[in-house]
């Protein structure tokens, strides 16, 4: 027997002593866990959850918590000095799978693929209303967000993120500071910021804010990373 159970927002197919990696989970090594939010079933006759199957959970026990490999990230702009490289390591737990018992939902049973195919046609039918209700949100977080004040030569990620604590959101808000007000931003945070030359940023961004976009990419070609 197997099933298809979410765990921590992914969805695993597991059969019972079964031991997988999963998102990392509270708890502590040895500790039992439960999932009854179990998808679909395969004992001899498939049954599909109406989300979940009504009378069906997943015991397990963590059995370790790691660290996956490490994946570089690089970024490189070219022709405007700037390169960045982080690495990152995901948390994970080592669980086991004890046993598939009781649980809670509600459920739908199927023994042929036909029938299979139209239960899984209507589950995407009633998710694809709550996507919709949620595109008016994201278009308004979109809205608010500001202008990408990346396109001014010499700020990258970090230093719009240090700008936008400031209340430096768009083209506008920077076209308005002088260089020694970007400078007074920058100095306090040392190292590679308090050397950023912040000169031709406010022209740069008054550019952009007008829409001379042509304007501004042949002036950035003569520029070196924004001096």
């Amino acid at each position: 027997m197997y099933v298809i159970v979410e765990i921590a927002g992914l969805q695993y197919k597991v059969e019972q002593n079964q031991q997988l990696y999963v998102h990392r989970l509270k708890g502590e090594i040895g500790d039992s866990v439960s999932f009854d939010k179990v998808l679909l079933s395969d004992n001899g006759s498939i049954t599909i959850g109406a989300p979940a199957i009504d009378g069906l959970a997943v015991q397990a026990k963590i059995v370790d918590h790691v660290k996956g490999d490490k994946v570089i990230v690089f970024k490189k702009k070219r022709r405007k000095g700037y390169k960045v490289k982080n690495g990152h390591r995901q948390y994970l737990s080592l669980i086991e799978i004890l046993s598939i018992g009781a649980g809670s939902g509600s459920a739908k049973t199927t023994t042929s693929k036909t029938t299979k195919a139209k239960a899984t046609t209507e589950s995407a039918a009633v998710a694809a209303p709550n996507e919709l209700a949620e595109k008016p949100a994201k278009a308004s977080k979109k809205a608010t967000a500001g202008d990408n004040i990346e396109i001014v030569e010499g700020i990258g990620p970090k230093v719009r993120e240090i700008f936008n604590a400031e209340g430096i959101v768009s083209f506008v808000d920077l076209a308005a500071k002088t260089p020694a007000e970007l400078r007074a931003i920058l100095e306090p945070k040392g190292g590679i910021y308090a050397a950023m030359d912040p000169d031709t940023w406010p022209k740069q961004a008054q550019l952009a804010a007008e829409g001379k976009m042509e304007e501004l990419k042949a002036w950035q070609d003569e520029l070196n990373a924004g001096k």
